[in-house]
Order: structure tokens, then sequence, then C-alpha cells
């Protein structure tokens, strides 16, 4: 697991610059090197409303983020930091600051929507911060909530337009984030109707529909149900002024027992909350997203949106696992060779050897490819990885085979040593010649078996080794005048059955070999299958568990919405309810019987081609 991720102060993530949005560099360097899961907690509103101070608190520092006027007019877009999660080692906390929405000095705010709705798809947790009381007018300036299905699609049309809208306000639910608000400089009591109330129970009340159908209570009615629609999981926090007014300018620099004592015990439950809460960010299905994947998502939506198109999360999702599942084969493949490397030691005295060592670091591997993939219904990445290991095994099996004759070709030569030299010296050229030098051709055998570490093709070079003195054994043979023309067809007999008698030791080896190796192809498609099974049956555990929630909002919102009398809006949400309790049921246990023939049509043909073309070879041979 990596190390966190610390950076001294945050960097621009995404400039704004002359009406144009573009990735920077630099950020995505720093979440390429985040493999961590990331949460991703992002802060939008208007402009001068203490945005900037919450997000430093939450990074643990009284500066670090300055959107205002210390910085360039010209530096703006959305600034990131990211910093060790409190409690979570194994998460990285990643900071979003947003320009200032609605300023008016700087210009051009025509990508303020842009920069809400970019807010939106890359948090898991959305705060909006706002001064004053939840009032019309406070609403009036959310307009940007009520924007965001004409600049994000949920799903992929045909036509190519935003889609959806509030009637399909549940696809949305699956990448939207939580929400909360917080209510900077608020002077009011929180009461209602003479009784006290929480802080949630005023955004609640707030957020009520009035009766109606003018354009006016259309128009009231809009954004509150954007975000009742949109963000079921809703928020409140309410802040004192932090000190006077004349200080606000070096809030900063002020320590915190200079700030207001009921302002800084907000502050640190809004931290709290935000800490306690606050999930991984995750893509529809559960898949955790990491600092890597999160850069991904930056570029692939900066860049649509500068293309002038409107981004779709479900195409956006798609081609990030591509991307995604391209890389978990290439890192499964670098884990095997790596493993290969530290734990297989050329030659191996056996094959079953080879295939055990392999066995083990493909196991280690498919758990990486499990671990990264996502998305890959097809399993094309899935074979495409086996594939490439089994290829890789076979390059194993070949060097093995190489290794292990030139090791026994180099012993062959060292032990007939002395029996070349009498050949030379034509000490076998004389009566019972032949015999002397078939006693020490059988000595220089037996002394080569007793060698170890000789490999897999043992018997394969000792056979060739024999062969490349059968020439000189016949002359030998011939000029031995000891021996009868009788007797010297007889040895050439016995010589030729014992030659034979080697080939076929040879070719049961092969043919045995061959054996191991089919059963280690089915070894490793069982394999295959059964960390397919367990990693389906999790993303469908995980998409039942997405799916009721998205199911328990909805009828949680129906209730409320009928208790207020808004029948219409309680339909709408019985039947995305509907929709998704049909949705719910067709997400069945998957036909692990079908998963394992879809695995096998597409991988196994190959291992039997392979098998068929090696036994044809070997009847040409016999």
């Amino acid at each position: 697991m990596s190390s966190p991720v610390r950076m001294p102060k945050p960097i621009c993530l995404i400039e704004n610059q002359r009406g144009r949005l573009s990735a920077c560099p630099e950020a995505l360097g720093v979440l390429q090197r985040i493999r961590q899961p990331v949460v991703v907690v992002a802060i939008v509103g208007l402009y001068r409303t203490g945005k900037s101070y919450l997000m430093n608190r939450l990074a643990g520092k009284r500066t670090g983020f300055s959107l205002g006027s210390t910085v360039q007019a010209n530096t703006k877009g959305i600034w990131m930091w990211c910093v060790p999660y409190p409690d979570r080692t194994d998460q990285t906390l990643v900071l979003l600051d947003t320009e200032g929405l609605g300023d008016a000095e700087k210009g051009d705010t025509q990508n303020d929507t842009w920069i809400f709705a970019l807010a939106v798809l890359l948090s898991s947790t959305l705060v909006y911060n706002s001064l004053g009381t939840i009032d019309q007018n406070a609403m009036d300036q959310l307009h940007y909530v009520t924007e965001l299905t004409e600049r994000i699609k949920a799903k992929a049309s045909p036509g190519g337009g935003a889609g959806g809208g509030l009637e399909d306000s549940a696809e949305y639910l699956r990448f939207f984030p939580s929400f909360a608000w917080a209510l900077r400089d608020f002077t009011l009591q929180l009461e209602l109707n003479g009784k006290p109330i929480t802080e949630d129970e005023y955004l609640e009340n707030a957020l009520k529909l009035k009766k109606g159908d003018t354009p006016d209570v259309q128009l009231f009615n809009l954004p509150r149900k954007c975000i009742r629609f949109f963000f079921p999981t809703r928020k409140c926090f309410i802040f004192d002024r932090p000190t006077s007014r004349k200080n606000l300018h070096r809030l900063e620099q002020m320590e915190e027992s200079e700030l207001e004592p009921d302002f800084v015990e907000q502050a640190d439950q809004f931290c709290n909350y935000i800490f306690w809460t606050s999930k991984e960010k995750t893509l529809p299905g559960g898949h955790v997203v990491t600092g890597h994947l999160l850069a991904k998502l930056v570029e692939t939506y900066v860049e649509t949106i500068s293309s002038g198109k409107v981004p779709c999360m479900e195409s956006a999702v798609l081609a990030l696992a591509e991307m995604e599942n391209a890389a978990a084969v290439e890192e499964a493949v670098a884990r095997y060779g790596g493993l290969m490397g530290q734990r297989l030691s050329l030659p191996t005295e056996s094959v079953p050897e080879l295939l055990g060592i392999h066995a083990e670091c493909e196991k280690e591997a498919l758990q990486v490819f499990m671990a990264r993939a996502f998305k890959d219904d097809k399993q094309r990445f899935q074979i495409k990885l086996m594939k490439t290991l089994d290829d890789r095994k076979e390059e194993y099996c070949r060097r093995n085979e190489k290794e292990s004759i030139k090791r026994c070709q180099a012993l062959l030569a060292t032990l007939c040593v002395e029996l070349e030299e009498k050949v030379h010296n034509g000490l076998y050229s004389r009566p019972n010649g032949h015999q002397q030098f078939v006693d020490d051709l059988k000595d220089v055998e037996e002394r080569y078996r007793r060698e170890p570490k000789r490999g897999v093709m043992a018997e394969a070079a000792l056979k060739q080794f024999l062969e490349s003195k059968e020439a000189v054994g016949r002359a030998i043979l011939q000029s031995d005048t000891a021996l009868s023309e009788k007797e010297k067809q007889m040895e050439e007999a016995r010589a030729q059955a014992e030659a034979a008698q080697r080939e076929q030791e040879v070719q049961r080896q092969r043919q045995a070999e061959l054996e191991q190796k089919m059963q280690d192809q089915q070894r490793s498609y069982e394999e295959n299958v059964q960390q397919l099974k367990v990693k389906m049956e999790r993303d469908r555990e995980q998409l039942l568990e997405e799916q009721k929630k998205m199911m328990d909002s909805r009828l949680a919102e129906q209730e409320a919405l009928l208790n207020e009398g808004f029948q219409k809006e309680a339909r709408q949400m019985r039947e995305e309810f509907q929709r998704l309790k049909e949705e719910n049921d067709r997400v069945k246990k998957p036909s692990w019987l079908e998963t394992a023939l879809t695995v096998g049509s597409l991988f196994l043909p190959g291992i039997a081609g392979k098998a068929v073309g090696f036994v044809t070879n070997l009847f040409r041979r016999l």
C-alpha cells in the first residue's frame, strides 16, 4: 500500500482562465501517485463567504487555501489539497476549494455552473457555504443546482442530449455526493412555531414546497426539489460570526483562543461530522476511487467540457473502466513476472516443479487484477490476462528446456573428456576395443545420472549425446578383430534396441509433460472462474446495497411528500422506486455455469489447439 501523499500547501487542480477550463498537470501528477482510496470533500458557494477557512480547518491548518485578495485575479478554478485522513491510515483526504461563485468583479462568470457541476461530480461530500439564513434569496443564489441536469448526463443516450431531469433523479443518486449546508454568520434563533428545532430540522423546513402551479410557485419549488431529490443525505450547520468585523481580514493569523467560543465549537462539530461520515469516493456498483482514478476522472470531465460537450457520467465511468482494466492487466503481468523472477530458479528438476511455482504466481497476479479491474462484464480483460500468463508460462518452459540442455551438454562434455582422448589416440582400435568403448560410455552415462540439477531435458540431452557417438561406435565395432560377423550383428541389434528404448523414454516423458500442462491449464481455468465468482458475488452485493439505499431514499421522500400533501411529486417518487425495484429484481445471482462457459469458450480452445498440434507432431516423429 502506498504511503499518504503529503502536500505542504494547496495547488490548482482545474484552472479557469479566459473562459476556458483546463486540468493542471502538476496536480494530476500528485493524484496519480495516490494509490489509496480517496475521500473527496468539495466546498462551493458565493465569493467572500469564508469557504477557505473551513477547508483549512479540515486540513488541520490555519493557512493554506486562500482564494481571496491574496491570490492573483487570474488564478481561478478549483484548488486541491491532499492530506492524510485523520484516523484512517488507508485513505487520503482530498480537499477541493472552488473559486467564489457569482463574483461580478471577475468579469466572466460563464464557468460558474461548470465549476459547481465539477465539484458535484468529483466529490463524495459536497459542502455548500452561504451567509445568513435560508431564505428565498439564498435559494435563488443556489440556482446552480437547478442546472445540473442541463450540464450533466447520467446515462449515454442515442440523441446525445443532456437527458434526464427531476423525473429521472434516481439515476443521479448513483454518482452524486452527500450534501452539507454551512450557514455562516447565522443570527436567528432556531425555533419553529415557538419550539426549538435542530439545524437539520431548520433545513428540512426551508426545503418544504409550496402548493400551486403558477410560474412563481414553480420557481420557488425548483431549487428545493433539486436538493431534496438529488441529495437525500443532507446535513445543516450554523456558524456564529468568528470574530468582530474589524478582525475578519486577519482571521487566518488569529489564534483559536481569540475567536468566539461558540464559533470554535461549531467549527469543531462541522469538522468532526465531515471526518466521521464522509465516505470513499465510489463509482456506480461500489468500485472505490483511488487518487489515480480521480485524476482520470478530472481529465475526462474537463476535456469533455472544454470540447463543448455535456459530460456523461456513465460514459466517463465506462471509459475509465477501459483504461483501468488495461492497466490492471499490465500490473498483474508485472506482478507475475516479478514473483516468477524471485521464486523460479532454472532449470527445474521437473515440469511439475515449474508449473507449481507458476500456479502460485498466477494466483497472486490474478488477485491483483481482480482488486483493480471493474466493469469487465464480458471478461475481455481477464481473458487477455489468462492468455498472456499462459504465453509467459510457455516462455518459461522453453527457457527451462534451453537451460537444461545447456547445462546437460556442458556436463556431458566434461564427463566424456577421457573417452574422447581415447578415441582420438586410437586406444579402442584393437581386439576387444569395442567392449571397452561400450563400458566407458556406460560409465559416462552412470556418472551423468548421478549429477544433480540436470533439469527437464536430461534424458533428451543424454539421447542426443549417445546418438552422436553411434558412428564412432559402429566404426570401432567393425574394426574389432576379436568379434565374428554374427557377434557384430548382434551387437549392432543391441545398440539399436537401446536407442529405440531411449527414444520411447523421451517420448513418454514428453507425453507426460503434455498431460501435466493440460492439467495445469484446467487448474488455471478453474482458478480464474473461482476468483471471478467471488468478485461477481461481491460486486452483486455492493450493487444490491447501493440499490437498497436509493430505494430507501425514494420511499422516505415519497412519505415526506405525501405528508406535505404533494400527491403528484409523491407519485413520481413511487414510480422511481418501482423502477429501482424492477432493476433490483434483475440483479439476480449470476449463473456460474454461464460464466464458466464464457471464460472457457474464449480461452480453452487455444489450449486444446496447442495440445492437438503437439500430438500431431509427436505422431509424425514416431
